[in-house]
């Protein structure tokens, strides 16, 4: 059986006020990004940072249809040669970038409050990710074709002119009528 999943790109930016034991983090942070406990991946150390990081690293994994939560933990090393601690972690929820108003292949930036492992607040990271849905799932060549032209993008096909134009629309719903009981009759 095979099962269905998409690809996550996830860039891990940056991070503020990272404390270990209430004293600013001096160098070697790092942050392990877990969709499960087998399809993980790090990002490279910031040797310089201190308590505000920043990696600036992306990230590429493939992510299950049924998850429900990314994990990244932010860890330090007191050494480059090992005695990693944890700093911080925050779970992402897939519904946080899965099902919004805006499409979801749109690129997006968020923020989180990290928790350090007694569950006090430790600092805030910040990321960008989005969805990358594979050509194959399109349902039509003119879609496949138009992906292949954009460099990967994928939006919504809207009637323009007589053709369709692939782009990212977004807006408000409009009703035609009023209901029964409404004020501007």
């Amino acid at each position: 059986m095979e099962t269905k999943s998409s690809t996550l790109e996830i860039t891990i930016l940056s991070a503020e006020d990272l404390r270990i034991d209430k004293k600013p983090v001096k160098k070697n942070a790092f942050v392990v990004v877990s969709i499960d406990a087998f399809n993980n991946k790090a990002t490279k150390m910031d040797r310089e940072g201190g308590s505000y990081p920043s990696w600036n690293d992306k990230l590429v994994m493939d992510m299950p249809m049924q998850t429900r939560f990314i994990t990244l933990q932010v860890k330090y090393c007191k050494s480059s040669s090992g005695g990693e601690r944890t700093v911080g972690v925050a779970r992402i929820p897939v519904t946080d970038f899965i099902g919004g108003y805006s499409p979801e292949t749109c690129l997006q930036y968020l923020s989180y409050r990290l928790r350090d492992p007694k569950g006090l607040k430790n600092g805030i990271i910040n990321v960008c990710l989005r969805l990358k849905e594979p050509v194959q799932n399109c349902s039509s060549q003119a879609a496949a074709e138009a992906v292949a032209a954009s460099g990967g993008g994928v939006g919504m096909g809207i009637p323009i002119d007589g053709r369709i134009d692939f782009g990212v629309v977004t807006g408000i719903p409009i009703w035609s009528g009023y209901p029964s009981n409404s004020l501007f009759r």
